[in-house]
């Protein structure tokens, strides 16, 4: 009985640590934190080292890291080596799936648009 316990338990905690190494390299959870999205804001412009990236928060450069790790688990940012320097740049693809998603809701909401703008024109006709 004990050994199934213990069995239990081992496996609990690594399916945890499973499920929360999964749910850190999901994209939509990566662009929820504010401090990740400004990085991607900044890579958009040009590629960068991470001191550079830093210098632009009030934070730790291990904070900073801790970021760029998840954007590129997340493969929202890539690394490329040149010379001595590891330079961060966005990875187009993946924000193209970001606003695929998007579109959906998109097209959602431009349709209600429709049918709202619709509506007040005849009320507007109505009123005449």
């Amino acid at each position: 009985m004990r050994n199934r316990k213990v069995a239990h338990i081992f496996a609990t905690d690594r399916f945890h640590k499973l499920k929360n190494k999964r749910m850190r390299r999901d994209i939509f959870q990566a662009i929820a934190d504010p401090t990740r999205r400004a990085i991607i804001t900044l890579i958009a412009i040009q590629a960068m080292t991470p001191n550079a990236i830093a210098e632009h928060f009030d934070t730790t450069r291990q904070s900073v890291s801790k970021h760029l790790r998840i954007l590129t688990e997340c493969e929202l940012i890539k690394q490329e080596q040149r010379g001595r320097e590891i330079y961060y740049q966005l990875e187009i693809d993946k924000m193209k799936e970001i606003d695929k998603w998007l579109e959906q809701f998109r097209k959602i909401w431009e349709d209600r648009f429709d049918n709202l703008d619709k509506l007040l024109a005849t009320i507007k006709n109505k009123k005449k």
